[in-house]
């Protein structure tokens, strides 16, 4: 008797705490968004995201509330000695939170650490060659997006990022765009959409517009987009983020309906901040 009792008390708790849980993160969530935001994050941001005061003041002062959540909520890592200033977290949180402005409210779910290395960092990569022939090697990288809980950036190649803002490249753009892609667990090039419906609008658009920037670039032609973006749809979705947050005009211009794509997912129409 006593056995059962402990049983069902155990599990009104488990319910209790699945229930209470995510009205705890959301409670505290908004008290962080209403958090005084200092001066000189105000300075930082700044210096370090060229489009922050293009924003609008009511998009600015929801990237704030975004960004004290994302400095609470996540770990920022200095890698080979590297001290992780204010500065960097700054940078990286209000250029990741970007992507944020939507208001899905999920802060990139699976995410709990950016490494940060001062440079490009070493990595061993292992390609199959078939016939059970695998080949090894150390390549060089500036960036990564994993599906478990880290992202990894070279401090270097985000201030570069900073001073070429409309170059269509951005390291931090491009890897948090995975983690959006990765929140159901795979990296396909298909974030979590709003509806249902918009799932079929969303396979036919980028399908298209994937095909045809392979096309344009075995054809040798001038793109809008990199030309990473061919590798494969995962990587041609976060390119085509970084277009449409760095190079809207040309984007609009070029590839429209991919540019409606996005703007109803980021619910953002950064042609208005140029």
């Amino acid at each position: 008797m006593i056995e059962t009792i402990l049983v069902f008390l155990i599990i009104g708790l488990m319910i209790t705490g699945i229930l209470v849980y995510p009205v705890l993160i959301k409670y505290q969530r908004n008290r962080l968004k209403h958090r005084a935001f200092l001066p000189l994050f105000h300075t930082i941001i700044e210096n370090n995201l060229p489009i922050y005061l293009c924003l609008s003041p009511d998009e600015r002062r929801r990237l704030q509330g975004h960004i004290q959540v994302f400095l609470a909520e996540k770990q920022f890592i200095g890698c080979r000695g590297l001290h992780v200033t204010q500065e960097m977290k700054l940078t990286l949180a209000s250029t990741a939170c970007l992507l944020l402005l939507n208001e899905q409210g999920k802060y990139f779910p699976r995410l709990r650490s950016i490494l940060i290395y001062k440079g490009a960092y070493i990595v061993k990569e292992t390609t199959s060659m078939g016939n059970y022939v695998v080949e090894e090697r150390r390549v060089a990288r500036l960036g990564e997006s994993w599906t478990t809980d880290q992202v990894i950036v070279s401090w270097e190649q985000v201030k570069q990022d900073t001073n070429n803002w409309k170059d269509g490249h951005n390291v931090v753009l491009h890897e948090f765009a995975h983690q959006l892609d990765q929140e159901d667990g795979t990296a396909e090039g298909v974030p979590v959409l709003q509806r249902t419906s918009d799932y079929a609008s969303w396979a036919k658009v980028m399908t298209q517009e994937y095909e045809q920037l392979c096309h344009d670039v075995l054809q040798g032609g001038k793109t809008v987009m990199d030309s990473y973006g061919t590798t494969n749809p995962a990587e041609f979705f976060a390119v085509a983020t970084e277009t449409f947050f760095e190079k809207p005009q040309q984007m609009l211009s070029k590839h429209p309906a991919l540019y409606e794509q996005l703007q109803r997912y980021y619910q953002l129409d950064p042609v208005q901040w140029v």
